[in-house]
Protein backbone atom coordinates (compact mmCIF):
# COMPACT_ATOMS: atom_id res chain seq x y z
CA UNK A 1 0.00 0.00 0.00
CA UNK A 2 1.45 3.52 -0.91
CA UNK A 3 -0.02 6.42 0.80
CA UNK A 4 0.83 10.52 -0.37
CA UNK A 5 0.98 12.23 2.18
CA UNK A 6 0.56 16.26 1.57
CA UNK A 7 1.98 18.68 3.35
CA UNK A 8 0.08 22.32 2.66
CA UNK A 9 2.64 23.98 3.24
CA UNK A 10 6.27 24.68 1.37
CA UNK A 11 8.48 24.33 4.22
CA UNK A 12 10.65 20.86 3.55
CA UNK A 13 11.36 20.12 6.67
CA UNK A 14 7.96 20.46 8.30
CA UNK A 15 6.89 17.66 5.30
CA UNK A 16 9.90 15.74 6.61
CA UNK A 17 8.60 15.88 10.14
CA UNK A 18 5.02 15.10 8.74
CA UNK A 19 6.14 12.01 7.09
CA UNK A 20 8.34 10.52 10.42
CA UNK A 21 5.29 10.68 11.95
CA UNK A 22 3.25 8.80 9.57
CA UNK A 23 5.93 5.96 9.44
CA UNK A 24 5.85 5.76 13.05
CA UNK A 25 2.15 4.56 12.59
CA UNK A 26 2.16 2.56 9.30
CA UNK A 27 1.97 -0.68 8.78
CA UNK A 28 5.03 -2.98 7.70
CA UNK A 29 3.79 -2.74 4.49
CA UNK A 30 2.41 0.71 3.80
CA UNK A 31 5.17 3.07 1.69
CA UNK A 32 4.58 6.57 2.94
CA UNK A 33 5.11 9.32 -0.28
CA UNK A 34 5.98 12.93 1.44
CA UNK A 35 4.57 15.40 -0.68
CA UNK A 36 5.53 19.26 -0.74
CA UNK A 37 3.76 21.53 -2.90
CA UNK A 38 5.57 23.17 -6.01
CA UNK A 39 4.21 26.67 -4.48
CA UNK A 40 2.71 28.51 -1.49
CA UNK A 41 3.38 29.88 1.51
CA UNK A 42 6.05 28.56 3.72
CA UNK A 43 3.53 28.36 6.53
CA UNK A 44 -0.34 28.35 5.95
CA UNK A 45 -1.82 30.86 8.62
CA UNK A 46 -5.06 31.90 7.23
CA UNK A 47 -7.68 32.05 4.43
CA UNK A 48 -6.08 33.23 1.42
CA UNK A 49 -2.93 31.24 2.18
CA UNK A 50 -5.23 28.18 2.66
CA UNK A 51 -7.06 28.82 -0.40
CA UNK A 52 -3.47 29.07 -2.59
CA UNK A 53 -2.58 25.61 -0.28
CA UNK A 54 -5.68 23.90 -1.78
CA UNK A 55 -5.00 24.72 -5.15
CA UNK A 56 -1.18 23.72 -4.84
CA UNK A 57 -1.71 20.63 -3.41
CA UNK A 58 -4.28 19.77 -5.98
CA UNK A 59 -1.97 20.91 -8.93
CA UNK A 60 0.79 19.00 -7.32
CA UNK A 61 -1.11 15.38 -6.99
CA UNK A 62 -2.08 16.21 -10.18
CA UNK A 63 1.47 16.22 -12.01
CA UNK A 64 2.43 13.08 -9.53
CA UNK A 65 3.12 10.46 -11.89
CA UNK A 66 3.45 6.98 -9.70
CA UNK A 67 1.02 5.03 -8.23
CA UNK A 68 -0.76 5.45 -4.68
CA UNK A 69 -3.39 4.08 -3.03
CA UNK A 70 -5.15 6.64 -0.93
CA UNK A 71 -4.20 10.68 -0.34
CA UNK A 72 -3.77 12.37 3.11
CA UNK A 73 -4.09 16.23 3.42
CA UNK A 74 -1.93 17.49 6.24
CA UNK A 75 -3.26 19.92 7.16
CA UNK A 76 -5.52 21.15 10.14
CA UNK A 77 -8.42 23.22 9.29
CA UNK A 78 -7.58 23.68 5.93
CA UNK A 79 -9.53 23.99 2.64
CA UNK A 80 -9.24 21.37 -0.41
CA UNK A 81 -10.22 18.32 0.86
CA UNK A 82 -13.43 18.04 -1.22
CA UNK A 83 -11.22 19.11 -4.31
CA UNK A 84 -8.64 15.87 -4.18
CA UNK A 85 -12.03 14.18 -3.90
CA UNK A 86 -13.44 15.08 -6.85
CA UNK A 87 -10.32 14.84 -8.73
CA UNK A 88 -9.16 11.07 -7.41
CA UNK A 89 -10.63 7.99 -7.14
CA UNK A 90 -8.57 7.13 -4.04
CA UNK A 91 -10.04 7.33 -0.75
CA UNK A 92 -8.55 11.24 0.66
CA UNK A 93 -8.27 11.98 4.35
CA UNK A 94 -7.48 14.80 6.00
CA UNK A 95 -5.78 15.01 9.50
CA UNK A 96 -8.80 17.75 10.55
CA UNK A 97 -11.48 15.35 10.44
CA UNK A 98 -9.31 11.95 11.14
CA UNK A 99 -8.48 13.07 14.79
CA UNK A 100 -11.75 14.77 15.49
CA UNK A 101 -13.27 11.19 14.51
CA UNK A 102 -10.63 9.19 16.44
CA UNK A 103 -11.26 11.52 19.47
CA UNK A 104 -14.98 10.62 19.44
CA UNK A 105 -13.97 6.74 20.09
CA UNK A 106 -11.47 7.33 22.98
CA UNK A 107 -13.94 10.48 25.12
CA UNK A 108 -17.13 12.19 24.89
CA UNK A 109 -15.98 15.30 23.93
CA UNK A 110 -13.12 16.87 23.18
CA UNK A 111 -10.85 19.87 22.22
CA UNK A 112 -8.11 20.90 19.91
CA UNK A 113 -4.85 22.77 20.52
CA UNK A 114 -3.74 24.73 17.44
CA UNK A 115 -1.08 27.49 16.57
CA UNK A 116 -2.37 31.15 16.35
CA UNK A 117 -6.26 32.51 17.41
CA UNK A 118 -6.50 33.31 13.81
CA UNK A 119 -6.83 29.18 12.89
CA UNK A 120 -9.64 29.03 15.33
CA UNK A 121 -12.52 29.81 13.77
CA UNK A 122 -11.15 28.13 10.10
CA UNK A 123 -10.86 24.83 12.85
CA UNK A 124 -14.03 25.21 13.96
CA UNK A 125 -15.62 26.01 10.31
CA UNK A 126 -14.23 22.84 9.27
CA UNK A 127 -15.13 20.79 11.90
CA UNK A 128 -18.95 21.82 11.61
CA UNK A 129 -18.93 21.89 7.74
CA UNK A 130 -17.39 17.82 8.10
CA UNK A 131 -20.94 17.09 10.85
CA UNK A 132 -17.96 16.61 13.73
CA UNK A 133 -18.83 19.59 15.89
CA UNK A 134 -21.62 17.99 18.55
CA UNK A 135 -19.02 16.83 20.36
CA UNK A 136 -16.28 19.51 20.07
CA UNK A 137 -15.80 21.21 23.52
CA UNK A 138 -13.12 23.98 22.50
CA UNK A 139 -10.38 24.83 20.17
CA UNK A 140 -7.60 26.72 21.80
CA UNK A 141 -4.56 28.93 20.58
CA UNK A 142 -1.22 27.99 21.82
CA UNK A 143 0.16 31.45 20.32
CA UNK A 144 2.48 29.73 18.36
CA UNK A 145 2.89 30.42 15.05
CA UNK A 146 3.58 27.47 12.56
CA UNK A 147 7.22 27.63 11.89
CA UNK A 148 7.63 27.86 15.74
CA UNK A 149 7.11 24.79 16.32
CA UNK A 150 10.48 23.62 14.51
CA UNK A 151 12.29 26.86 16.21
CA UNK A 152 11.38 25.94 20.08
CA UNK A 153 10.52 22.55 20.64
CA UNK A 154 10.16 22.81 24.33
CA UNK A 155 8.53 25.60 24.54
CA UNK A 156 5.64 24.22 22.05
CA UNK A 157 5.11 21.23 24.63
CA UNK A 158 4.21 23.83 27.55
CA UNK A 159 2.13 26.34 25.85
CA UNK A 160 0.43 23.58 24.47
CA UNK A 161 -0.16 21.38 27.84
CA UNK A 162 -1.13 24.89 29.43
CA UNK A 163 -4.19 25.04 26.43
CA UNK A 164 -5.04 21.65 27.46
CA UNK A 165 -5.06 21.38 30.60
CA UNK A 166 -7.75 24.51 30.59
CA UNK A 167 -9.52 22.67 27.70
CA UNK A 168 -9.60 19.47 30.16
CA UNK A 169 -10.31 21.21 33.91
CA UNK A 170 -12.80 24.02 32.46
CA UNK A 171 -13.80 22.96 28.85
CA UNK A 172 -14.71 19.55 30.88
CA UNK A 173 -12.59 18.04 27.12
CA UNK A 174 -11.45 14.25 27.51
CA UNK A 175 -9.25 13.70 25.03
CA UNK A 176 -7.19 16.19 22.98
CA UNK A 177 -6.56 16.66 19.70
CA UNK A 178 -3.21 18.43 18.37
CA UNK A 179 -4.28 20.91 16.07
CA UNK A 180 -1.34 21.63 13.15
CA UNK A 181 0.53 19.18 11.17
CA UNK A 182 3.39 20.59 12.34
CA UNK A 183 2.40 19.25 15.70
CA UNK A 184 3.34 15.30 14.57
CA UNK A 185 5.86 13.71 17.29
CA UNK A 186 4.08 15.59 20.24
CA UNK A 187 1.60 12.94 21.43
CA UNK A 188 3.71 11.31 24.06
CA UNK A 189 4.86 14.36 25.69
CA UNK A 190 1.53 16.20 26.11
CA UNK A 191 -0.42 12.81 26.95
CA UNK A 192 2.51 12.30 29.98
CA UNK A 193 1.69 15.64 30.82
CA UNK A 194 -1.75 15.93 31.11
CA UNK A 195 -3.41 12.38 31.80
CA UNK A 196 -5.88 11.94 28.73
CA UNK A 197 -5.89 10.80 25.24
CA UNK A 198 -4.06 12.86 22.74
CA UNK A 199 -4.47 12.50 19.15
CA UNK A 200 -2.14 13.13 16.31
CA UNK A 201 -4.05 13.76 13.36
CA UNK A 202 -1.08 12.74 10.99
CA UNK A 203 -1.55 9.36 12.71
CA UNK A 204 -5.29 8.96 12.73
CA UNK A 205 -5.34 9.86 9.07
CA UNK A 206 -2.68 7.05 8.56
CA UNK A 207 -4.33 4.67 10.56
CA UNK A 208 -8.07 5.30 8.58
CA UNK A 209 -6.61 5.46 4.84
CA UNK A 210 -5.04 2.19 5.59
CA UNK A 211 -8.81 0.92 6.89
CA UNK A 212 -10.12 2.95 3.90
CA UNK A 213 -7.60 0.76 1.52
CA UNK A 214 -8.34 -2.36 3.39
CA UNK A 215 -11.66 -2.43 2.97
CA UNK A 216 -12.13 -1.59 -0.42
CA UNK A 217 -13.03 1.67 -0.03
CA UNK A 218 -13.38 4.97 -1.65
CA UNK A 219 -15.08 8.18 -2.54
CA UNK A 220 -18.08 7.93 -3.81
CA UNK A 221 -18.57 9.24 -7.20
CA UNK A 222 -22.24 9.88 -7.62
CA UNK A 223 -23.28 13.05 -6.82
CA UNK A 224 -21.16 15.56 -4.68
CA UNK A 225 -17.65 14.26 -5.45
CA UNK A 226 -18.33 13.25 -9.00
CA UNK A 227 -15.16 13.86 -11.33
CA UNK A 228 -15.21 17.79 -12.60
CA UNK A 229 -16.54 17.85 -16.10
CA UNK A 230 -14.79 18.81 -18.70
CA UNK A 231 -13.80 22.56 -19.76
CA UNK A 232 -11.69 25.12 -20.82
CA UNK A 233 -9.73 26.71 -18.34
CA UNK A 234 -8.32 30.22 -19.20
CA UNK A 235 -4.84 30.99 -18.92
CA UNK A 236 -4.61 27.53 -16.89
CA UNK A 237 -2.16 27.32 -14.65
CA UNK A 238 -1.19 30.78 -14.44
CA UNK A 239 2.18 31.92 -14.89
CA UNK A 240 3.95 32.71 -11.89
CA UNK A 241 6.04 35.43 -11.53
Amino acid sequence: MRILVANVNTTASMTHNIAAQARRVALPDTEIVPITPDFGAESVEGNYESYVAAVAVMETIRSYTGLYDAIIQAGYGEHGREGLQELFDVPVVDITEAAAATAMFVGHRYSVVTTLDRAVPMIEDRLKLAGLSDRLASVHASGLAVLDLERDPEAAIEAIVAKAGHAVDHDRAEAICLGCGGMSGLTARVIERTGVPVIDGVSAAVKLAEGLVAQGLSTSKIRTYAPPRPKHFANWPPTRR
